[in-house]
């Protein structure tokens, strides 16, 4: 018999830690050798993997940002005249960040919680959105309802709207760097569930993704996705003109058709 070892179970994707599976090998046996006991290659996304938050903010093949909202900012910047710069931040610090000048907006489907908008000076809704739980595909008759997901252990972005559903529920929550980290863990079978937004769900779980074997069931809540600047800024009433503008001659829709959201996009008055 084998004499057990204590070491760890490394998750990740083949291009993660160097450019393919060969150099993956070459390092873990360089480097890692004594610490890593077994290695769990994750399914590789046509998307984004965890690069961004499909189909909203990712980064492409080539390294650019694109998604509905990557591609909606480029458009407001060069209405303005400027170039956009993307910077990734960790999503609980978005307010600090913000406050810091470190950016000067948060723009990638941020839910418009009383907290936001408490923080920030935010835009008009322009996407409906909502929070639902990720569960194995092969398990998913038994999980339709709110209540019948109480007994499960979830992970979910910190910082999320997610977590803060399941906080108001009661729920056991585990908080992860990213919603794309949240469903690595459903898929390594750490958590028993996630909770991401259902826009993101729609995109990265199901037939045809990344995540063939996982899929989304019940819903915990509705919401709606605003951009957040800094208090007193005059561009939260430039970005909303912009909306207007873009939605009437219809722009917004085509860019949303381009990711496939055009049906959660919200009517700009």
């Amino acid at each position: 018999m084998k004499k057990l070892e204590n070491k760890c179970m490394l998750i990740t994707y083949s291009d993660s830690m160097g450019k393919n599976l060969n150099e993956l090998g070459e390092l873990l046996e360089a480097y890692f050798k004594k610490a890593v006991g077994g290695v769990h290659i994750l399914p590789f996304f046509p998307s984004s993997g965890d690069r961004g938050f499909a189909p909203m903010d990712y980064q492409n093949e080539s390294g650019e940002w694109v998604g509905f909202d990557a591609d909606l900012a480029k458009a407001f910047a060069e209405s303005l005249g400027v170039k956009v710069e993307f910077v990734e931040i960790v999503w609980d610090n978005k307010v600090l960040e913000l406050d810091s000048k470190t950016i000067d907006c948060v723009w990638n489907g941020m839910t418009l919680t009383s907290e936001v908008t408490s923080a920030m000076a935010c835009s008009n809704a322009y996407c409906n959105n909502a929070q639902v739980v990720i569960v194995p595909a092969d398990k998913a008759a038994d999980y339709q309802t709110v209540e019948s997901v109480k007994d499960l252990t979830f992970a979910a972005e910190a910082g999320s709207a997610g977590e803060a559903e399941l906080n108001a529920l009661g729920y056991s929550v585990t908080p992860v760097s990213a919603q794309s980290d949240a469903l690595m863990e459903v898929a390594a079978g750490t958590s028993d569930a996630a909770v991401i937004d259902s826009l993101m769900a729609a995109a990265m779980v199901g037939e045809g993704t990344g995540y063939a074997s996982l899929t989304y069931t019940c819903g915990l809540n509705s919401e709606e996705y605003g951009v957040g600047f800094r208090k007193g800024s005059d561009l939260v009433q430039k970005l909303n003109d912009f909306f207007k503008a873009s939605y009437a001659d219809g722009s917004m829709l085509k860019i949303a058709e381009t990711y496939g959201v055009q049906a959660a996009v919200i009517e700009q008055k």
